[in-house]
């Protein structure tokens, strides 16, 4: 792609930052994911500068220039300064010291010249500088690498991961969003490597899965790279090659799982929710640690939703998931089995368990259930595809069953606790609560209509 072809595409924030140091007789390029992404014909979001200029004079230029400048990170030389709203993240050229954490570097050495900053890098794609009148900088092949298709380490891979181990899942996650390759050496460093991110923060490790979950192709990080995704998440690793020893199941748990998340993606349409795609990659886990035969020699998982929704939680929490996500991840694995027709009270109940174990989530992740069942029929023997369609009637039912105005709690009945009291002579306590229950099961049930004298008449004749 020509210069001025990048150029045109250079968000003017980065433009005013380059110039405004290069007038000051400072070096400056863009770097980072926005080159990359220009080059891939992509519009970019964050856009980064590296330049030769120590963090002090960087703040002092670009507040002269009239942005306001923010020490972000000075210590490893980097402020941020902002032009009409738009952050940019300014870092001095640095070299590294060793990583005795496989995290952090021990030290950080500020040098002069460009090709030693980006020498110290992950990959080639993330290793390129441009400037909108020298144009592309490319010292280790990152363009060639795009246009293959390739994730490449710079330099040595063992040397690239032994720095950082969270690499290790970059490299994944990048595979997944790019749809590209690992060239062989960069596999062989990083299969090496798994074993490490035993050391990494949970946190770091939950932001890099999401990140591959985002992306819609896990099921291919669980065929290509399950050493990683088991290394990453270890209450994963029974799953590979555990047979079920059931006529349902043509496949181990593993390969099921993948198919289930694949699935997933096709019936959301391409808008796969958070939670949906947690709880497809989840929501078998339990199954290797509850499974007994029968007489027969039949494979059964008795309680392993139950048990998945406990090791989800743990899972998802440790990695710290934001909360509403693993509440609503957790409740779909829990009543991933739970069974669903299409008659009107089979279509309350679930909203209803839906919404006791994730408040507030209960009708959007009803749609949610009805594609994880979808998905879990597709990926198990060819004879439990019928059930994927089946489910069509229920979908249909839960739409009718919302536009009436569905009643999930005791809060959506058309009476309150003052009308229980009244109507039943009670006082306030433990027993008003104990009235709504039976009303709602009532209202579930369709014994009752949500009315408010329906619910009042009901009462009456209780008392």
């Amino acid at each position: 792609m020509k210069t001025q072809e990048l150029a045109s595409q250079l968000p003017e924030a980065a433009r005013v930052v380059v110039g405004a140091l290069e007038d000051a007789g400072f070096e400056a390029w863009v770097v980072g994911g926005w080159v990359r992404d220009a080059l891939r014909g992509l519009p970019g979001h964050d856009v980064d500068v590296t330049t030769s200029a120590p963090w002090q004079e960087t703040e002092r230029v670009l507040a002269a220039a009239g942005l306001a400048v923010h020490e972000t990170g000075t210590a490893h030389g980097t402020v941020t300064a902002v032009w009409h709203g738009v952050p940019v993240e300014t870092t001095t050229y640095r070299v590294e010291g060793a990583y005795s954490d496989l995290r952090h570097p021990d030290e950080v050495r500020f040098v002069t010249d460009v090709r030693e900053d980006l020498a110290r890098r992950d990959f080639t794609i993330n290793a390129m500088a441009f400037h909108p009148e020298r144009g592309l900088l490319d010292p280790f092949g990152g363009e060639k690498d795009l246009a293959a298709g390739v994730i490449r380490c710079v330099g040595e891979p063992a040397r690239r991961f032994g720095e950082d181990a969270l690499r290790v899942l970059r490299a994944v996650r990048f595979a997944v969003r790019m749809g590209f390759s690992i060239e062989p050496a960069t596999q062989a460093a990083l299969l090496a490597a798994a074993p490490e991110l035993d050391h990494i923060a949970q946190e770091r490790i939950g932001q890099e899965l999401d990140g591959i979950l985002a992306s819609g192709r896990v099921a291919w990080a669980l065929r290509n790279e399950f050493a990683v995704m088991a290394a990453a998440v270890p209450e994963l690793a029974p799953m590979a090659g555990f047979d079920q020893r059931s006529t349902y199941h043509a496949f181990d748990v593993l390969e099921h799982t993948a198919r289930v998340c694949a699935a997933v993606e096709e019936f959301a349409g391409g808008e796969c929710p958070r939670t949906l795609r947690w709880a497809a990659l989840l929501h078998d886990v339990a199954k290797p640690a509850t499974f007994s035969l029968d007489v027969a020699g039949c494979g059964h998982f008795f309680g392993h939703p139950e048990a998945g929704a406990r090791v989800a939680r743990q899972v998802m929490g440790r990695m710290a998931i934001p909360q509403e996500v693993v509440e609503g991840a957790v409740a779909l694995v829990r009543l991933h089995d739970w069974p669903v027709d299409k008659t009107t009270h089979s279509v309350r109940r679930m909203l209803v368990e839906l919404e006791r174990n994730a408040p507030g989530q209960g009708r959007a992740l009803a749609f949610q259930l009805l594609d994880l069942k979808r998905a879990d029929a597709m990926g198990k023997a060819r004879k439990c595809w019928y059930y994927a369609t089946e489910l069509d009637g229920v979908t249909r039912e839960l739409r009718r069953e919302l536009a009436r105005g569905s009643v999930l709690t005791v809060r959506d009945l058309a009476v309150d606790g003052r009308d229980i009291v009244r109507a039943c002579g009670i006082a306030p306590g433990p027993g008003i609560g104990m009235v709504q229950r039976q009303l709602l099961a009532a209202v579930v049930a369709g014994e009752l209509e949500n009315d408010r004298e329906a619910l009042l008449a009901w009462m009456a004749v209780g008392e």
